[in-house]
């Protein structure tokens, strides 16, 4: 018989909702030592997946001012305001606006093979679990692994 995905998924879920700071998201991440969470509307159904790549896809509309370095010495090209500017801005933005409106789901019956090929293919890490549009659960890549182990 083959393993389904309710078998291994991750059932204590940390979640955020739409209007969750940039800076509450960053600060979830690291608490739980986790790289992505479900966005969850005010009727708990899944809107979106936010994770530290969409964090760092941030991070690169970030204008860094040129330096050059001579010796052990850093000459900043130009003041190093427009890039704290930037970086409260981006701070202070909200998950609606950078999470991941096209999400891939799976459900609780569907096969750990199955979810590995998706995993694959679409170059995602985790993905969320639905039974009857509600999340019941996540499923990872170290889901996966710690079911192969005996």
């Amino acid at each position: 018989m083959a393993l389904r995905v309710t078998d291994v998924m991750s059932t204590d879920l940390i979640t955020v909702r739409p209007d969750t700071s940039v800076r509450e998201l960053a600060e979830t991440l690291l608490t739980h030592k986790i790289s992505g969470v479900p966005v969850l509307d005010d009727q708990g159904l899944l809107v979106g997946v936010v994770s530290q790549s969409d964090l760092i896809a941030q991070n690169k509309k970030l204008h860094i001012p040129t330096a050059i370095t001579i010796f052990d010495w850093v000459i900043y090209l130009e003041g190093n305001e427009r890039l704290k500017d930037e970086m409260e801005k981006i701070a202070a933005s909200d998950v609606g606006q950078i999470m991941t409106r096209k999400v891939i789901t799976v459900t609780p019956e569907a096969t750990i093979e199955d979810v590995a090929t998706i995993m694959t293919e679409k170059k995602v890490h985790t993905i969320p679990v639905l039974k009857d549009e509600r999340l019941v659960g996540v499923i990872g890549k170290l889901d996966i692994v710690r079911s192969i182990l005996p």
